[in-house]
Order: C-alpha cells, then sequence, then structure tokens
C-alpha cells in the first residue's frame, strides 16, 4: 500500500494506484473497515473509492430484522 498521510489529498495516478489496490482487495473479501483502517483513511473515502472505480458493492452483513410472525 502506498505511504500515505493521514487526510493528505490523494489526486492524480496516486488515487488511481490506490483506487486498483483496494478493489483488488476489496473483491478479495477484505471489508470498508479493514481496508479504511490499513490505508489510514476513513470509511467514507474507501467506500467514495471503490465506487468510482465500479467495484459492485456487498450487501450489509449481520443480522437482517424479519417480520414478527
Amino acid at each position: 500500500m502506498a505511504d500515505l498521510k493521514k487526510g493528505a489529498r490523494i489526486t492524480g495516478a496516486a488515487r488511481d494506484k490506490l483506487a486498483s489496490d483496494l478493489k483488488r482487495k476489496y473483491e478479495k473479501g477484505a471489508s470498508i473497515r479493514a481496508l479504511a483502517e490499513s490505508t489510514g483513511r476513513s470509511y467514507g473515502f474507501v467506500h467514495r473509492v471503490l465506487s468510482e472505480s465500479g467495484v459492485q458493492l456487498r450487501g450489509r452483513g449481520g443480522a437482517t430484522r424479519s417480520k414478527k410472525k
């Protein structure tokens, strides 16, 4: 992963490289939260970069609420 300063703006080729790295790891099963922690970026930043790179985001995990019978 690239050496990123927290909060530094990432543009151009560096952003493209980061996006491809994140996309590859996300498609192998890494969560957005795990990617955010490993890069030192926010959840929202990682989510936005993945969306911009055309990744089909997975649904939320965990228990789902069902109707009472």
